[in-house]
């Protein structure tokens, strides 16, 4: 086996959180924490707040050697946390700055996922980040929970590993049944046990800490938060696997160590964007439940994407809905698909213009050891929506 290259195995399907058809035991979290989960049920309802914790990505975060034991006012000041969430970033304040990474990176997939899409995960401001769209419960406000609770998942799992946080290490995984017995089992892998169950606290605890009436939309809504960012959670839980590295004598590869390692999170969005197409739509019951609309679908499992509004079209600036519009963005002319500029200009028309484009070119490699190019400018025809 190549270096670092991953070794496959089966899962059990409906198994959770075993991971290689056994399980896995429950991972546990500090005290402090479980006793900050038990504190968010205590908050009354809150009003529908126009800021998120993903602002976190937009406005950076201080690395958690900037901060001070205890110092409150660091979390007071960090924009779209609600109460309960303040709390854990005063027990956990070196995790803020992760939290943020985590975000960003769910949003950057997110706009990679939809960058050929009418609605192309845009961000409007610091504090909302994606604006009023996020308050329609669309497959669209679906995947963002999901890809968003996935980052935090990566963030964390990751920053484990590399030692940033004081409450986590490296994975305490269990050696694998089928793994080689001359396989060594111990490297440091990504601890995607601790990033999942602090992922849960954190995230959830926005909808958690809500008090709607049964049977409302409102409470609707937030069954539909809370099954979306469990989604994108197990996606990476789900997807980390394990990798092997070759020891020996140039290369003999006689002795192989193995760890758990997280999957590419690109991956990840990959997979979730499949969730997406997929999407099953929900309404809530008079008892507080989601049922599907058709029920000749199959019930979605706990890794499945839902949504309970249909999604707008997206086509025209709307400030009521959040929509942008497509008004200004490129189309491919010759495409048949959703970047085609038929549907992406939603039939009113598309203008013609050139541009110039420049380009490394006539690559050559020189010993030792470097590559030389030249610079090839080209002029190209590019399309806009009207």
């Amino acid at each position: 086996m190549a270096e670092g290259a991953p070794f496959r195995k089966p899962t059990a399907p409906g198994v959770f959180p075993g991971h290689w058809g056994g399980r896995r035991p429950r991972p546990t979290m500090p005290s402090p924490l479980l006793l900050a989960a038990a504190l968010l049920s205590s908050w009354a309802q809150l009003p529908a707040e126009a800021s998120s914790w993903w602002s976190l990505a937009m406005n950076p975060v201080q690395r958690p050697e900037m901060f001070i034991i205890g110092a409150q006012p660091v979390c007071s000041q960090l924009p779209g946390l609600s109460p309960g969430q303040r709390k854990l970033c005063q027990l956990y304040q070196e995790h803020m700055a992760y939290i943020g990474e985590g975000a960003k990176t769910g949003i950057k997939e997110c706009q990679y996922q939809f960058r050929q899409r009418r609605w192309n995960c845009s961000t409007v401001d610091n504090a909302s980040v994606f604006g009023r769209v996020m308050q329609i419960g669309s497959r669209e406000t679906a995947f963002t929970y999901a890809v968003s609770a996935a980052g935090v998942v990566n963030a964390i799992s990751r920053a484990c590993r590399e030692g940033e946080l004081s409450t986590c290490g490296c994975s305490r995984s269990a050696r694998p049944k089928d793994l080689p017995r001359d396989w060594l089992w111990g490297g440091c892998g990504d601890n995607v046990e601790y990033g999942y169950r602090f992922a849960k606290e954190f995230v959830d605890a926005r909808e958690r800490e809500k008090n709607f009436a049964k049977g409302s939309e409102e409470q609707g809504r937030v069954l539909m938060n809370l099954q979306n960012n469990e989604a994108g959670r197990r996606a990476v839980y789900r997807m980390a696997d394990v990798a092997c590295k070759c020891h020996g004598v140039s290369g003999s590869c006689s002795l192989k160590t193995c760890w758990l390692q997280l999957a590419e999170f690109r991956k990840v969005g990959d997979q979730l964007k499949e969730k997406y197409d997929s999407a099953a739509a929900m309404r809530i019951t008079r008892r507080g439940k989601l049922e599907l609309v058709n029920s000749r679908f199959n019930q979605p499992t706990p890794e499945d994407l839902v949504y309970v509004d249909p999604s707008p079209d997206y086509c025209l600036r709307n400030e009521t809905t959040g929509s942008l519009g497509t008004q200004g963005r490129l189309c491919n002319k010759t495409s048949e698909g959703m970047d085609g500029c038929e549907l992406m200009c939603c039939g009113r028309g598309y203008d013609q213009f050139k541009s110039v484009q420049v380009e490394r070119c006539h690559c050559k490699f020189h010993w030792c050891c470097y590559v030389k190019c030249k610079k090839c400018t080209e002029i190209v025809d590019q399309y806009v929506c009207k």
